[in-house]
């Protein structure tokens, strides 16, 4: 998997990782559906959570679209179940422990401030 820009009409990058709820998200298992993934860089933070909370609000409506909503971070299974059961949040929060799937999607880069990497949002 490539850190390269994704753009419109190329093919996802695949994946398949370990999930909340004791599931596994795979690209394979969404074929022909849509589906909307988001990166974020560590559950139970305040900013990790403003967003999944928000997104939770709108699963009625992604429903209505017929987008399968999922969630990736770097953080292990353990944290992100706690995250999940804490929050109420349905949808899958899946494990990305070797963050190839946000470099694939071009979403983990360097933050030089703090000489660490971090998810970035992608989209306009």
């Amino acid at each position: 998997m490539s850190g390269a820009e994704l753009t419109e009409g190329m093919p996802a990058p695949d994946f398949t990782m370990p999930a909340s709820g004791g599931r596994t998200v795979s690209l394979d298992g969404l074929k022909g559906q849509p589906f909307l993934l988001y990166f974020y860089p560590k559950a139970d933070t305040p900013g990790c959570t403003q967003q999944a909370c928000g997104i939770q609000e709108a699963l009625p409506q992604l429903g209505r679209l017929g987008l399968t909503v999922i969630g990736v971070s770097p953080d292990k299974m353990g944290p992100i179940e706690k995250f999940a059961q804490k929050f109420g949040l349905d949808f899958p929060l899946a494990s990305d422990l070797d963050h190839k799937v946000a470099e694939a999607y071009g979403t983990w880069v360097e933050k030089s401030m703090y000489f660490f990497r971090v998810c970035k949002s992608v989209g306009r």
